[in-house]
């Protein structure tokens, strides 16, 4: 793909990159059912009714206390540890359901393992955890996970000159000319899953831009240059995006994003039944975010 004229706007370039669905696995968003066990006590609740939640659906867990301040500035404020593995235990069944994938987007460039993909950016720091499962859910370990999202300003990296494959970077629309974004490859990132088929990355939440909600991409797949099992992208609830748009220092300044999940006008999402895209979030008690999905794929 050739490099787009900056004269083409980003919500054109979104319209004509988000209408391409890939054909898809079965895959499917969703929580197994397991024996219980106690949540990892690095994230924080409260059951009164001052509790902010931006829960929307069953499969989402959201535990936010209302007296903890969001922290604001880098990885290096995530002083706790990673959660454990029953984070991952949503209620839900193992029962496999078809999933459509989404577009890669035309900001995709290929970068190195990384764990903390903050490249020295700050915002909300935030933990970004996945667990890969087969259909029984039984863990995957060995499969590669990518990610990549824009900074808080809504501006993606792109730096391509270590990428192996950068044809289809769009330049300045990506960037938005911004000279330090087009030396640099933050908040682009790629893990292996281990026994557990966990991946976790340390990073920022995302800012928006034109077109879209709040998301972050990723990319499954056995071996590096290997075939794709999925390529898609999570969301975050509008409540949740809101409060952190409006409110946090780092990002009120550019306050609500300008689309929606609940418009129906984002471009890669559904206009409805959006459900399985949203990322369970939860407040560590250091004021940090925790993200976390479980996907599961058909191996």
């Amino acid at each position: 793909m050739k490099k787009l004229p900056t004269v083409l706007k980003r919500r054109e370039v979104l319209k004509k990159t988000g209408s391409v669905l890939l054909a898809t696995p079965f895959v499917s968003l969703v929580g197994c059912d397991q024996e219980d066990s106690d949540t990892d006590t690095t994230s924080t609740s409260t059951s009164d009714s001052s509790s902010r939640s931006s829960s929307s659906s069953a499969s989402d867990t959201t535990t936010i206390d209302a007296e903890l301040e969001w922290a604001s500035g880098g990885t290096d404020l995530i002083t706790v540890d990673y959660p454990d593995d029953s984070i991952f235990e949503d209620s839900g069944s193992c029962s496999l359901t078809l999933t459509e994938r989404t577009t890669e987007g035309p900001c995709y460039l290929g970068v190195s393992e990384s764990e903390d993909i903050s490249e020295g950016q700050t915002g909300l720091p935030m933990m970004f955890c996945m667990q890969l499962v087969d259909e029984n859910c039984n863990p995957l370990d060995g499969y590669l996970i990518e990610v990549w999202h824009c900074n808080t300003k809504g501006i993606y990296s792109g730096d391509t000159s270590q990428s192996d494959d950068d044809s289809t970077f769009a330049g300045d629309f990506c960037t938005d000319n911004d000279a330090e974004a087009e030396a640099s490859v933050w908040f682009r990132g790629e893990l292996t899953t281990d026994s557990s088929g966990r991946v976790n990355f340390k990073s920022c939440f995302p800012g928006w831009y034109s077109g879209r909600t709040i998301h972050i991409h990723f990319r499954v797949r056995q071996e590096y240059g290997g075939s794709d099992y999925m390529v898609s992208q999570f969301c975050f609830d509008d409540s949740f995006t809101e409060e952190i748009c409006t409110t946090h220092e780092l990002y009120k300044a550019r306050s609500i994003q300008d689309t929606t999940l609940a418009s129906g006008k984002d471009t890669v999402f559904p206009k409805s039944d959006y459900q399985d895209f949203l990322l369970n979030i939860a407040q560590n008690s250091d004021g940090t975010l925790l993200a976390y999905k479980r996907v599961m794929i058909s191996a």
